[in-house]
Formats: structure tokens, sequence, C-alpha cells
């Protein structure tokens, strides 16, 4: 019985070495193609809220890490665009804590005089049918923001037209798009602050990342 103990035993230790050597190679194999992929999607989204040809520099390289309670809690990376290494405009994640069911995680672009170039939603748990028009695939809504000016943080202009602003609600969902015009707001108008702190922005990869 002993020798049938160990025999199994042995069996399960090769058939383990066996998978975690299998896994690691797979591994190894598909990790370059999947950060490739990965880096192909940002790009694309950065692109969208952002308009490639306003830039020149490689934004994705140009990533910083900021906290500022505009932006949610936590620190959010930050893109910077240049054309012709002038700072032109910027990218940033921001956090929407008062979606109807709980944070909206959103990505905004801005130049520095507070021009909103675009928005997207990137993670969200909003209500199937009713608060996910937030997201493209869903409904041209958030394009709304494309090219909208802020004129500081009391313009009543830049807000829900049940609060009195140019941005349309949801029949039957108001909380949502609240949530994402007022922290497109608060993110626009901390990309604006921008050129006066850029030798302090701490770079993505530091040790507080």
């Amino acid at each position: 019985m002993l020798d049938a103990i160990r025999k199994n035993g042995v069996t399960l230790a090769l058939f383990a070495a066996v998978t975690t050597g299998v896994t690691a190679v797979i591994n190894a194999v598909t990790k370059p193609t999947i950060e490739h992929q990965t880096a192909l999607q940002q790009k694309i989204q950065l692109d969208q809220v952002v308009p490639p040809e306003l830039y020149n520099n490689h934004i994705q390289q140009e990533c910083y890490l900021v906290s500022d309670p505009m932006l949610g809690s936590g620190p959010q990376h930050l893109y910077l665009a240049r054309k012709d290494n002038n700072p032109v405009a910027a990218a940033v994640e921001a956090t929407a804590p008062d979606g109807y069911s709980g944070a909206i995680k959103m990505i905004v672009g801005a130049d520095f005089s507070g021009k909103v170039l675009g928005v997207r939603v990137v993670e969200h748990h909003e209500t199937p049918g009713l608060g996910d028009k937030i997201e493209l695939r869903i409904s041209d809504w958030i394009n709304s923001f494309n090219g909208v000016r802020l004129k500081g943080k009391d313009d009543a202009q830049f807000a829900v037209k049940k609060d009195g602003g140019n941005f349309d609600q949801f029949t039957g969902a108001t909380i949502t798009p609240r949530a994402v015009v007022n922290a497109s707001k608060r993110a626009t108008l901390y990309i604006e602050t921008l050129p006066g702190q850029l030798a302090s922005l701490s770079p993505c990869g530091d040790s507080n990342e």
C-alpha cells in the first residue's frame, strides 16, 4: 500500500511539474502578443479622446501618475500630447463616484483652454437599457462632449438639461449621465491646470505606481 501511495505521489508531482512547465512556456510565448494587442487597444482609445492630428509625439510614452480630488480617489494615469515638443493637450483617467450603480471609470481628453476633445467610459455597472447608453457601442451620446468648450467651473451649460445645461439625459435615467457630465467637467478643469505643473509630474513606472 505504501508503494502505491509513493507511486501516486510521484505521478502527481510529475504531472504538476509538466503542467507548470507548459503553462510557463505558453505564457512566455503569448506575453509579447498580449502586450502588443493591449498597447494597440490603448492607442485606439487615446486617439478617440485626443485626435491624432493634434499631436506628433508618442503619447503612450508620455504617461504620468496624477492624484487630485477632481479625478476621483487614488492615482490616475495621464497621457500628455505634444505637437513639435510643445504640450497641447492631455488625456486623463477619471472616476465618477456617483453613478447609479457605483463608480464609473472614464478617460477624458481636453486641451489647456477648456475644450473637450473626447470622452470615453472604460468601466461601469450601470443598468442595461438605461444607464449603459454612456457606452459608445450602445449610443453615440458620449460624442456630445466632442468640441464642447468649458467656460470655467461655474459654466451652467456644462450640465444635463434637467440641471439647466446642454447635455441630454436618458429617459428614466438622469443619475448616470449627470455623473459622467460632472466627472468630465472636473477632469477638463484639471487638465487646464497642467501647464503650470508639468515639471512636477511623476512618470508612470515610478515606485509609487
